[in-house]
């Protein structure tokens, strides 16, 4: 059974393999073979793994039957030098690891009956060397479970902690016992016991231990009196020789090095304080003398060991002390500034090394001391922030809107990176080093030792540098923004909402910015452009305007364009507040904003989509190119408030470029792939492509389908199977989505006998249709067709004549009026209830059904193009209609064409109803009054819909009722 390590390049010798192929079960020949070739080039690790073969035979042969066993092994002296050793003199420690259930974290309370059992019966004071040995087979099994994948991050840093508590509870309480025996028991005045505790700080009281961590304590007894013995001493006495005697006892050196480094300069008065204090002496110390720093370490304080009493009673005393209830910047200077001084000086010390993970700016250190300044100021009213583990408090921070997402999840990888690599320093040779090797062998051993999921598929030296300092870079960035961002002159505190109001609060529109850290960071880098983000109304869109921020923060120029001018600065927030959609494409294309400066500088773009498109020479340049004009036609239609059928006109010319540009490159990769059968003949365009619907009434809009048929001359029916494959590969290259995104969707069902009649016909066929088959409401739509591709003029003509044929079979005999009608309703009857605006009763197809009409009335006349308020100043000059309901007919289309311009605007797509939702309601109501005359806008959205809605459809009625 072998687990996948992620070490991956091979490292021994075909000689080495055979020693131990040797040695190995038949069974297990393969899998070994494959551990071998994934373990990493570490120093003498061959040599070890054949010297424990040697002297453990025995070991070895049952390890190579035991799940994970040859893994482990293999594990243990690729990644640690000094596990090795352990592992070469006790051979069991393998064994009993493997069979310790690696799945799960151990307890202080099971590590401290393991230990009770490890030093024998009785409470004798434990050796040095006892305590080093069991430190060490406990950290062997850690070390599987770190690397072999079995636990995460924090469940490392626990176990470690627990660790280290259950040597420090179980040492304190034996070596207590003995003074006890000696100089009797302490008392307080009342006579009862008196009580110590062992309090954690740093990373051990985060429960963040590294592998080779000092262990920050204070000591802290219950208070004055004296031992019960014929000589007493004072409990201070008595105390004191407990703490210098457990700092002795775990610092002393062995054969087997020292259990932990225990360091005391965090207790008070520090190096010049006592060695343990009472209750009421740290009370006084922390109320008069203690500087701000003190109270900040005190965040990760809590009790690892001995009695709990003294300990709890003093955090819990302490805690208002430590987080803040008013937002004191004075105090995040000071700590910053004392953060840069110790930063400095560290280095300074360190200078000859390479470098390091932990003081370098941008690494742990710079997070922990950010996620602690945050927790202080903001603490005091949040008491859910105060937490002494740093990945819970990044999450609680972004939870509580203190950090956005983006923030977080730079300062939580970045976190995780630095102390997986952390970890790999210290555990080959039990050193507590935060320097990254300067050799390159040293280097890329590292990094083979990473985890592969944070180092991705190159676990080379390069790749680590690359991201180390992308990590480093990302923390700086956030914690000058996020330090900044605490001075009260800009920081507003975002108020508790409680679980019944929370969900009416994301939806709230028009809701003021919450003023995050990056959009309070803008008053130190862009005052004038802050200036205008404070009163935008962004609502749920703030997240993609901060994503999109962060992006414009490391383009200077752009930054600096938005902070001079406030008209641009104005646009960019109009699309956030009003087009979810585009800010989305914003945040994915950050070029985008160019087109954004092009609209400041040059208002509405004066260029031919025809002339530009014959540039793209590939599918994917005209993907690109169809994406950037549409965003920038859209962004027009919000910011310069274009009338909404000038942009639905000029939208519509994007598209006929794009059909044009996709009709040239299928030509041409069709008649290289599949060249026509004819001899001879020469592919040009000899195909008409036809558009009907929105496109064919230059109606087109963001997220429109195309509604495209196919038509051939007579005499180029020979080689309609080539044309066929013309279409198809047109229908391919606008509709497929890519990297580059897609143009649109084409939709050939409009073609004669829909779907089951041939995608390319010919001329005759379309004649022999509308002559003899076709319904009223499919010759109707063919008046709303033009032709945009191919041989247009040949088309234009053709379209002409199945004008005539229309009006000549529909038109002049009246026949068609209850055909409409009948179609009409029997589509408001199927599409009603999910399509309102288009399908309800006085939707838009009233009015489209009524032009329709009346329209063939007059088809006797060809118009290349009609658009909506085209048809209907035709249709009022033959006097098909009244001047008043011609007027009305007029608001109430521009009314539907703006809503659904809205609609789009704010999803990407077309909607059959309006938002229930206020917000969205709220949003489309400031798009549309952009759009429509006032009149139309004068009342509630729905309320002018329902108006217009009941007038459309008395109209529609007295028009198709009528004799």
């Amino acid at each position: 059974m072998l687990k996948e390590t992620a070490l991956p390049e091979a490292a021994y010798t075909r000689e080495a393999l055979a020693f131990l192929h040797d040695r190995v079960p038949p069974e297990l020949q393969q899998g070994l073979e494959i551990l071998l070739s994934q373990a990493a080039d570490a120093p003498g690790a061959m040599r070890r793994l054949e010297r424990f073969c040697q002297e453990h035979s025995g070991w070895f042969t049952n390890l190579a039957k035991t799940p994970f066993g040859l893994q482990s092994l293999v594990t243990i002296f690729s990644h640690s030098g000094f596990l090795s050793e352990e592992m070469l003199q006790h051979p069991a420690r393998l064994a009993e690891s493997l069979t310790s259930q690696l799945h799960r974290v151990r307890s202080p309370d099971e590590m401290k009956e393991q230990l009770e059992s490890y030093l024998g019966g009785g409470s004798d004071v434990p050796q040095a060397l006892q305590l080093a040995q069991f430190r060490r087979a406990q950290l062997l099994r850690i070390l599987l479970r770190d690397v072999l994948g079995f636990g995460a991050l924090p469940e490392i840093t626990e176990e470690l902690s627990n660790l280290a508590d259950a040597i420090l509870d179980v040492t304190c309480r034996r070596l207590r016992a003995g003074l006890a025996a000696r100089f009797g028991v302490p008392r307080l005045a009342g006579g009862n016991e008196c009580e110590f505790s062992i309090v954690g700080l740093g990373k051990l009281g985060g429960r963040e231990l590294n592998y080779s961590s000092d262990i920050d304590l204070m000591f802290i007894y219950g208070g004055p009196g004296y031992t019960d013995s014929v000589e007493p001493l004072t409990n201070q006495e008595f105390f004191k020789k407990v703490a210098n005697q457990l700092t002795e006892l775990l610092s002393t050196h062995s054969s087997k090095g020292f259990c932990y480094r225990v360091d005391l300069r965090l207790r008070p008065d520090g190096r010049y304080g006592e060695v343990c204090i009472s209750l009421d002496g740290a009370q006084g110390y922390y109320t008069q003398r203690a500087r701000d720093w003190e109270l900040q370490m005190l965040i990760k304080a809590r009790v690892c060991a001995g009695d709990a009493g003294p300990g709890k009673a003093f955090l819990k005393w302490v805690q208002p002390m430590i987080y803040s209830t008013t937002l004191d910047f004075s105090a995040i200077e000071d700590m910053s500034e004392t953060r840069v001084r110790l930063n400095e000086r560290m280095a300074q010390r360190r200078r000859a090394g390479g470098i390091d993970v932990k003081l370098t700016r941008g690494g742990i250190r710079d997070i922990e001391f950010l996620v602690q300044c945050l927790q202080r100021v903001h603490g005091g009213n949040r008491a859910w922030l105060q937490n002494s583990s740093t990945l819970l408090a990044l999450a609680r921070l972004r939870d509580k809107d203190l950090l956005s997402d983006s923030e977080y999840s730079r300062l939580a990888s970045a976190y995780q990176f630095l102390r997986h690599l952390e970890h790999r320093l210290q555990y080959d040779e039990d050193r507590q080093t935060h320097l990254l090797p300067e050799d390159p062998e040293g280097l890329s051993l590292v990094a083979r030792r990473m985890p592969s999921g944070l180092m991705g598929e190159s676990a080379t030296p390069e790749n680590l540098r690359r991201l180390l300092n992308a990590h480093f870079e990302h923390v700086q960035e956030v914690y000058e923004r996020v330090i900044h961002a605490q001075q009260p002159f800009y920081y507003t505190m975002p108020p508790e909402s409680s679980p019944s109001t929370a969900s009416g609060a994301t939806e709230a529109t028009g809701a003021e910015i919450v003023p995050t850290n990056l959009i309070r960071y803008l008053d130190q880098i862009a005052p004038q452009l802050a200036a205008v983000v404070s009163h935008a109304r962004l609502g749920r869109s703030q997240f993609a305007f901060e994503h999109f921020l962060e992006r414009i923060l490391k383009q200077p120029g752009w930054l600096k364009m938005l902070d001079d001018d406030s008209v641009l600065a104005g646009y960019l927030i109009d699309l956030f507040e009003h087009s979810p959609f585009l800010a989305e494409q914003m945040v994915r294309s950050h070029e985008l904003f160019e087109e954004l400066i092009a609209i400041r500088r040059e208002g509405i773009r004066d260029f031919s989509f025809e002339e530009a498109m014959p540039w793209a020479d590939t599918s994917s340049e005209m993907r690109r190119f169809f994406g950037k004009e549409m965003f920038r036609l859209q962004a027009e239609s919000i910011c310069l408030q274009i009338p909404i059928f000038d942009t639905l006109k000029r939208c519509s010319a994007l598209a006929d470029a794009a059909v044009r540009g996709c009709f040239r490159l299928a030509v041409s990769q069709v008649a290289s792939q599949h060249p026509p059968k004819s001899p001879g003949y020469t592919p040009w365009r000899q195909m008409m492509v036809v558009a009907l619907g929105r496109l064919g009434m230059q109606e087109f809009d963001l997220g429109s389908d195309a509604d495209l048929v196919f038509i051939i001359p007579d005499e180029d029916t020979v080689e309609s199977h080539f044309w066929t494959r013309v279409a198809e590969r047109m229908i391919e290259l606008l509709g497929s989505y890519t990297g580059e995104g897609t143009c649109f969707s084409v939709d050939t069902r409009l073609r004669p006998n829909g779907r089951s009649g041939a995608l390319v016909q010919s001329e005759k066929a379309y004649r022999e249709y509308f002559q003899n088959h076709a319904e009223a409401w499919e010759g109707i739509t063919y008046m709303k067709s033009r032709a945009v591709a191919g041989d247009v003029q040949r088309g234009t003509r053709f379209l002409e004549e199945i004008q005539r044929l229309d009006w000549r079979r529909y038109g002049q005999s009246g026949r068609s009026k209850k055909q409409l009608r009948e179609m009409r309703l029997r589509l408001e009857k199927e599409h009603a209830a999910a399509n309102t605006l288009k399908a309800g009763p006085g939707g838009y197809y009233d009015i489209d059904f009524a032009l329709m009409y009346l329209r063939l009335k007059g088809a006797g006349m060809f118009f290349q193009v009609l658009n909506t308020p085209a048809r209907i100043e035709i249709i009022e000059q033959m006097g098909h209609i009244d001047p008043a309901d011609a007027n009305f007919i007029r608001d109430g289309a521009v009314f539907y064409r703006a809503v659904d311009h809205g609609l789009r605007l704010m999803s990407g797509h077309t909607e059959g109803n309006l938002p229930e939702s206020e917000s969205q309601l709220k949003m489309l109501t400031e798009l549309v009054c952009r759009w429509t005359p006032a009149h139309l806008h004068d009342q509630p959205l729905p309320m002018e819909l329902k108006q217009i809605q009941v007038r459309t459809r008395d109209y529609f009625d007295r028009l198709f009722d009528a004799g």
